[in-house]
């Protein structure tokens, strides 16, 4: 028997129609994505996170010759916030990456290993993150939560 899956998803058109608080987390990604340190693929993702209490958090990619230890700019952030704000729901995470010296509009999605980090985290504070992904200009896309890019994800109930 065939089945089907689909995924659900908001498409903002443009920056203009993001909220003052979503517009905050698209500067700070998109800001830090100046930290990036990617010399060797030039890709520079930066990353935000919204915390309950309201404060925002940043992060960006750290490559590393000996790949694959290196790590995404989702990752670098989610994990400074889980050693940081151990007991602080995490409410928005915002990612924006592209080529450093190209110019894209396609939004770019986390990698699956990020999918997997993020999902850990919605597990352990028990309650969604709205992922936002983007490039330098387009659209932007949202998700109520990870799990809708993560399809048949696994999680500490398979243990």
């Amino acid at each position: 028997m065939q089945k089907e899956h689909t995924i659900t998803f908001e498409s903002i058109d443009s920056y203009g129609e993001l909220n003052e608080m979503e517009k905050t987390l698209f500067d700070k990604a998109m800001s830090s994505r100046n930290t990036a340190y990617a010399p060797y693929s030039d890709f520079t993702v930066g990353c935000a996170i919204l915390l309950e209490n309201g404060e925002i958090i940043t992060g960006s990619n750290q490559e590393n010759a000996a790949y694959p230890s290196g790590l995404c700019a989702e990752r670098t952030t989610i994990f400074y916030t889980g050693a940081n704000f151990p007991d602080v729901k995490i409410k928005k995470l915002f990612v924006i990456g592209a080529p450093r010296n190209a110019s894209t509009s396609i939004p770019i999605p986390p990698c699956g290993a990020c999918r997997q980090a993020i999902l850990e985290y919605e597990a352990k504070q028990k309650d969604e993150i709205e992922i936002y992904f983007a490039s330098l200009g387009g659209a932007i896309y949202k998700t109520k939560s990870i799990r809708e890019l993560l399809p048949f994800s696994f999680d500490a109930s398979y243990l």
